[in-house]
């Protein structure tokens, strides 16, 4: 093989250039910078889609235990479930504090290399401020690995400065571009835990850590704040894989919930104005909240966030293999 170009396409976590595909299939480099809305990521208005998931058992040498997401609709997704293959043993599981359906399996080593699969029509809209019913102060309270106070609240404190009389909107801004200013979005360490403590001293992270930490700083400075985990959609093809799973955030101010992807718009800054009370249309959620209590549970206690599946064997935490594709409506 000959090397006949390099170039940067990433510095300090931020890409330099994205991509466009010509009527060909082809594809060629676009700087980030000037790029189109669609091309850093973003579906405005609504958007639908088949989406995939599925997931590879594991070789298991005693009986075993799995949760997964089931994508709920909403005022702002609707889902349908289009075919499901699971060939084991499963029930499904509500999980009562934040609303979500759990699909869970019991599983023996004659399931080892089983597939499982599960097949969702997603009609996804846009998402801006809105209102619900649920209690904004639910969600003022400490999780396992988001910490209240202490640190959090000097840190919320000096980041947030004279805007104190200014409301909880300029409020939550300033800690959204404190923390745009300050991470960078790297996959290194003990990262994909969503653990603020390490968000906080590392300044490093993927979207977990990121909207953690947010949730840490806005809970201690008094503004509601909550998590929520899916798949972003990608905006530049009709088909294909999905690089994995992403979460986002949501606040509470002046009545409404005010949706902010915060490692979204640290990667492309000319989107942190958009991201910051919008959620485009091309993105599914899975999941609310974290520490999620079913029964039965994780031998090892409440589940910090659920979108890849979570398993044990033996009582033992284990990896299952996951793989999530999509294929676009396009008859909108």
């Amino acid at each position: 093989m000959e090397v006949t170009e390099t170039t940067l396409h990433k510095l300090n976590g931020k890409p330099m250039y994205t991509w466009k595909q010509r009527k060909d299939k082809t594809w060629y480099r676009v700087p980030v910078e000037g790029a189109s809305e669609d091309l850093l990521g973003v579906i405005q208005g609504e958007d639908r889609f088949e989406f995939t998931y599925e997931v590879t058992l594991p070789e298991m040498k005693e009986a075993g235990k799995m949760w997964i997401p089931i994508p709920k609709s909403d005022p702002f997704q609707t889902i349908t479930q289009v075919s499901q293959t699971i060939p084991v043993s499963h029930q499904t599981l509500d999980e009562t504090e934040f609303g979500n359906s759990i699909l869970y399996l019991d599983l023996s080593p004659e399931d080892s290399g089983k597939k499982l699969e599960l097949v969702y029509d997603v009609h996804r809209q846009e998402k801006k401020a809105y209102t619900d019913n649920t209690a904004a102060t639910n969600y003022l309270n400490a999780s396992v690995l988001m910490p209240v106070g202490d640190r959090f609240e000097i840190l919320a404190d000096s980041i947030i400065g004279d805007k104190s009389e200014g409301g909880a909107i300029m409020q939550a801004r300033a800690l959204y571009d404190y923390i745009i200013d300050n991470m960078r979005y790297m996959k290194f360490g003990d990262y994909g835990k969503g653990d603020s403590v390490y968000a906080c001293d590392s300044l490093t992270g993927n979207c977990t850590e990121f909207h953690s930490l947010f949730i840490s700083l806005a809970r201690s400075a008094g503004i509601p704040a909550r998590f929520a985990i899916g798949a972003a959609i990608p905006s530049d093809r009709d088909s294909g894989g999905i690089d994995g799973y992403h979460c986002w955030a949501e606040f509470y101010a002046e009545g409404k919930w005010w949706p902010v992807d915060i490692s979204e718009a640290n990667k492309y800054t000319a989107l942190s104005t958009y991201y910051f009370g919008r959620h485009p249309a091309n993105r599914i959620e899975f999941s609310r909240g974290r520490d999620l209590i079913v029964n039965p549970g994780p031998q090892t206690g409440p589940i910090n966030f659920l979108a890849y599946p979570v398993m044990e064997v033996g009582g033992s935490p284990i990896i299952a293999k996951s793989f999530f594709s999509f294929e676009r409506k396009t008859d909108l």
